[in-house]
């Protein structure tokens, strides 16, 4: 329904950009502009073979003109309209007042008209591009975000332990070539006992597992690489994702969990499954989540440190109240587009969206992840984390 609207909606800016225009070059670069994003846009939606060969930064500039310009233009319109019809209303009954006759001006005026009517059909299709420039930077570039967590359940063994935590790659889309091979030798780069992935490894296209699986197994650690699986992952068939990303001998952890040897102790990495059907509902997610770690950490090995890794940063709830020291998350992109580090999207739909987050003894770490689904990111900048844990004082 939403891909329906939006080439209504290509449309019907058409229609509006013919009208403000007058002279043929202009409204021939507007149509060319409009047609390339309503093709571009049936390819994608149609998800034709041809698809995966479109240069990124014109996927970019089809999501930022549906996603961000038409909806801008879609209020402005309304508001136009709206002060249309008060003003119709106002001539109608004769509230307008007649405003003083001057001299005639037709040409000057009419030369203004066309000069506000081209700068209003031309200037969006700009800002388009604009902003396709500034996604282009982003969509190459990502930053190490270092976090040193005091824990006081930590053991002697383990203090000074790392973890290179990596999520939300979506290989694939807008996601790939060299921003992944610079992603993986910066992780390798931090030499950490442990790299994890808290999901979405794939964007939604499992012709892009095999370079997924590709990136995983280059990455190195000294105790080993494990992963849970997002949403995106399994969001055209999970049960394929599963068998494929366990049968190329990845460490996925489908609400299972497995002890390995940190620095000669013991440490328990635990992981969800993704809450398919409970997202939406914040109250149905938190019994969900509950359920799953309640069930997860009957099987905890008390002598050993543990670890939870999920996708939903929500999750953090019931692990602290199971008495979890350390969650990793991803999911929420920092929040995408924020105002600053309090404000924005994040915080309207999350209750953690970005960084390090205390309760108790329990901390959690949600990462701004390393790849993308939408092209801009604004106050929210792609990252891989390290942490390194050390024992003692009062976390966060």
């Amino acid at each position: 329904m939403i891909n329906v609207l939006m080439a209504m909606s290509d449309v019907a800016w058409w229609v509006l950009a013919m009208r403000l225009t007058k002279r043929r070059p202009w409204r021939v670069l507007v149509s060319v502009f409009v047609a390339a994003q309503m093709v571009v846009l049936l390819i994608l939606i149609g998800e034709f073979e041809v698809s995966r060969s479109i240069p990124k930064a014109v996927v970019s500039a089809v999501i930022i003109w549906h996603y961000f310009l038409l909806g801008a233009l879609l209020l402005f319109g309304t508001a136009a309209t709206a002060m249309w019809f008060v003003r119709c209303a106002a001539r109608v009954s004769g509230v307008r007042r007649k405003l003083p006759v001057t001299a005639p001006a037709a040409v000057p005026a009419r030369t203004r008209r066309e000069f506000i009517g081209t700068c209003a059909a031309l200037v969006p299709p700009l800002f388009t591009i604009g902003l396709t420039g500034v996604a282009q930077a982003q969509l190459e570039n990502f930053r190490i975000r270092r976090f040193t967590l005091s824990v006081t359940a930590l053991p002697k063994a383990l203090d000074g332990m790392t973890i290179a935590h990596v999520s939300d790659t979506h290989v694939g889309g807008l996601t790939s070539g060299r921003v992944l091979r610079d992603a993986m030798n910066a992780t390798n780069a931090l030499g950490a006992d442990l790299v994890v992935m808290t999901g979405d490894l794939i964007n939604y296209e499992l012709a892009d597992l095999t370079e997924a699986i590709a990136l995983v197994k280059a990455l190195e650690a000294r105790s080993g690489v494990w992963i849970v699986e997002g949403n995106h992952d399994i969001a055209v068939n999970g049960g394929e994702f599963e068998e494929r990303v366990k049968a190329a001998g990845l460490s996925l952890l489908l609400d299972e969990s497995a002890v390995v040897k940190v620095r000669g102790y013991p440490v328990q990495v635990f992981g969800l499954r993704w809450m398919t059907g409970a997202i939406g509902d914040n109250q149905h997610e938190d019994r969900v989540a509950e359920a799953q770690v309640r069930k997860l950490t009957q099987h905890r090995h008390p002598d050993a440190f543990p670890v939870l890794l999920a996708h939903h940063p929500h999750v953090f709830d019931a692990a602290a109240k199971a008495g979890l020291a350390l969650t990793l998350a991803g999911h929420t992109h920092g929040g995408q587009w924020m105002l600053d580090s309090r404000y924005g999207v994040g915080s309207v739909f999350f209750r953690y969206w970005s960084g390090l987050y205390a309760r108790g003894g329990s901390q959690l770490i949600v990462s701004n992840g390393i790849g993308d689904w939408l092209p801009l990111r604004i106050n929210a900048p792609a990252e891989i984390i390290h942490l390194t844990l050390r024992r003692g004082g009062t976390p966060g």
